[in-house]
C-alpha cells in the first residue's frame, strides 16, 4: 500500500530530534543547502532532500543510519554531486548524508604501496598530500569525484586502460550497514583466499547496501617519464582501428582517447586548442623509464602511419599535457557551449574492443535518424565511448534524446556489451538491467538487497528496477 505522507514526515521528524541532540551543528534545512543536495549532473527528476546532515566520522554515519532504520527514513550518501546518472538524487521524505567532509588521509604504507583514507577526500586531494613520497592513484574519472563515490559507481576513467578501474585498486573497506552497524572488507594483502569478496559487493553497489566511509587503495609509483601526443585522421575508422592495434600489439599505453569530429570542433572553441583541425582525434599519452617510453611510441608511431594517421603533434612539457588532457576532461562542458541554453546527456556505453567500429557506425546512423548534434569521444583503449546528445531543455526535447539513447545501448547489448562502462545505473540505466544481465541475476541480486536492507532505505530506486525490493 502507498505509504501516508503524514506518517513518512512525522517518523521524519522523530529522526531529525534524535540526530540534532548530539549533532545540532551538523544538520541543516536550510533551502540553499537542501538544494545543492537535491541533484547530480545528470538529466535526471530534482527532488529536494528533507534535510541534509554532514558527516563527519564513521560513527556519525553509524548514528544516522541507526535512527533512518529504526524509522524507516531513506538516506542518499553525498560526495561531490558529480554523478551523472542520478544516483544521488533522493526520493521524497529522504535525508541527504554528506561525506565531503570526510577528508583525513589516516595512514600512508610507502613500502607497500598503500594507503587508506576517508571516503569525501578526492583523487587530487589525495595526490597533492601524498606527492613527496613518490606515488599517487591513478584511477581518474576526470571530474572532482569523491574516492567514495568512484567506489560506489566502480568508477574508472582516461587512465584504465593501463590501470584499470576502481575494482582493482581498492584492498578493502569499512561500510556502515542499513542498520548503522559498522563493519571492514578485505585489508591490506594484495590477495586472499578466504570468505566471499565483500570489497567487491560493495563495488559499484551504488549506496544501496551500505554507506563506504574509509577506503584502502592500492598507490602505484610516479612514473620517471611522462610523454604526450596527439594525432588527427582523415576517417574514423582509421582512429579506431589504430587504438584496437595499440592495445592487441599489447602496448603499455598510459591513455589514448578519441574524440570525434563534432566534439573536437567544440573542444578547439571552448578549450582554444590552437593548431587542431576539427577531425577524428586520438589523445595519447606514454609512462615509465625513457627507455621504454621511446619504445612505445615507436611502436605506436608505427601503427598510427599504417592506418593514415597525420602525423603526431607532441605536448613536450608538463604545462602543454595538462592543457591538453584538461581540454579532454573539459568536453562536455565544451559540448554543453555548442549551445548554452541546451541539456545533455552522456552515453556509456562499452564493448569488446574488436566490435567498438561496428557500434560506432550504428551511433552515427542513430544520430542522423534523430537530427540531433551529438558528438562522440571516449575511452576507445577499453571499448568505453561517450555520446553527448544535445536536446532542447523542453519535455520533447529530453524524450527525444533518450530515445536516441535507448536505441544506442541497444546496439551495445547487442554486441556483447554494456550499458554502462563507468557511469553506472543510478535511475538513468534501469530499463536496460535485465536485457543485459538476466532475470536470474537480478533476482540473486535483489535477494542480497532485500537481506542487506530488509527495510529499502538505503538510496531506493536506484540500481534496481522498479518493484524489484521489498518496500516494508
Amino acid at each position: 500500500m502507498p505509504e501516508n505522507p503524514a506518517s513518512a514526515a512525522d517518523r521524519l521528524q522523530t529522526v531529525l530530534t534524535t540526530l540534532r541532540a548530539t549533532m545540532e551543528a551538523q544538520v541543516s534545512t536550510a533551502p540553499s543547502v537542501r538544494e545543492e543536495h537535491s541533484h547530480g549532473e545528470a538529466m535526471n527528476a530534482v527532488c529536494l532532500p528533507e534535510a541534509v546532515v554532514f558527516a563527519q566520522s564513521t560513527q556519525d554515519v553509524s548514528a544516522v543510519l541507526s535512527a533512518c532504520h529504526a524509522q524507516r527514513v531513506p538516506v542518499v550518501a553525498f560526495g561531490a554531486g558529480t554523478s551523472v546518472e542520478g544516483h544521488v538524487v533522493p526520493p521524497e521524505h529522504a535525508i541527504s548524508l554528506d561525506l565531503s567532509r570526510m577528508t583525513d588521509i589516516i595512514a600512508v604504507n610507502a613500502e607497500d604501496l598503500d594507503c587508506r583514507v576517508q571516503a569525501g577526500l578526492t583523487r587530487q586531494g589525495l595526490n597533492a598530500q601524498i606527492r613527496e613520497t613518490g606515488l599517487f592513484f591513478p584511477v581518474d574519472p576526470g571530474g572532482e569525484a569523491t574516492l567514495g563515490g568512484m567506489c560506489a559507481t566502480r568508477a574508472s576513467g582516461t587512465a584504465a586502460v593501463r590501470y584499470n578501474t576502481m575494482k582493482e585498486n581498492v584492498l578493502g573497506l569499512t561500510v556502515v550497514l542499513a542498520t548503522g552497524e559498522v563493519i571492514r572488507t578485505g585489508g591490506r594483502v594484495r590477495k586472499s583466499s578466504t570468505g566471499y569478496d565483500l570489497t567487491s559487493l560493495f563495488i559499484g553497489s551504488e549506496g544501496t547496501l551500505g554507506i563506504i566511509t574509509e577506503v584502502q587503495l592500492r598507490l602505484h609509483g610516479r612514473p620517471e617519464t611522462l610523454s604526450a601526443a596527439v594525432c588527427q585522421f582523415e576517417n574514423l575508422h582509421d582512429a579506431v582501428q589504430t587504438a584496437m592495434e595499440i592495445i592487441q600489439s599489447g602496448i603499455p599505453i598510459n591513455r589514448v582517447e578519441l574524440m570525434d569530429p563534432v566534439q573536437m570542433q567544440a573542444s578547439i572553441q571552448y578549450s582554444k586548442l590552437e593548431g587542431y583541425r576539427p577531425l577524428t582525434t586520438l589523445f595519447f599519452e606514454f609512462a615509465g623509464a625513457p627507455a621504454a617510453v621511446q619504445e612505445q611510441v615507436t611502436a605506436t608511431e608505427a601503427l598510427v602511419e599504417g592506418n593514415n594517421g597525420l602525423g603526431f603533434t607532441w605536448a613536450e612539457s608538463a604545462e602543454d599535457r595538462s592543457r591538453l588532457w584538461k581540454a579532454r576532461h573539459d568536453a562536455f562542458w565544451a559540448a554543453k557551449a555548442l549551445d548554452p541554453k541546451a541539456r545533455v546527456i552522456s552515453t556509456d556505453c562499452i564493448v569488446p574492443i574488436s566490435h567498438l567500429g561496428t557500434l560506432i557506425d550504428g551511433v552515427y546512423e542513430d544520430i542522423k535518424a534523430s537530427g540531433l548534434r551529438a558528438p562522440l569521444l571516449g575511452h576507445v583503449g577499453d571499448g568505453n565511448f561517450h555520446t553527448l546528445i544535445i536536446t532542447e531543455d523542453t519535455p520533447e526535447g529530453h524524450a527525444q534524446a533518450w530515445e536516441l539513447d535507448k536505441k544506442i545501448v541497444a546496439r551495445a547489448l547487442a554486441l556483447e556489451g554494456s550499458c554502462s562502462g563507468e557511469h553506472g545505473v543510478g535511475m538513468g540505466k534501469l530499463d536496460f538491467l535485465e536485457t543485459e544481465h538476466g532475470a536470474g541475476a537480478l533476482k540473486v541480486m535483489r535477494a542480497v538487497k532485500n537481506t542487506m536492507d530488509p527495510h529499502n532505505i538505503l538510496n531506493p530506486g536506484k540500481l534496481l528496477p522498479p518493484g524489484s525490493v521489498y518496500q516494508g
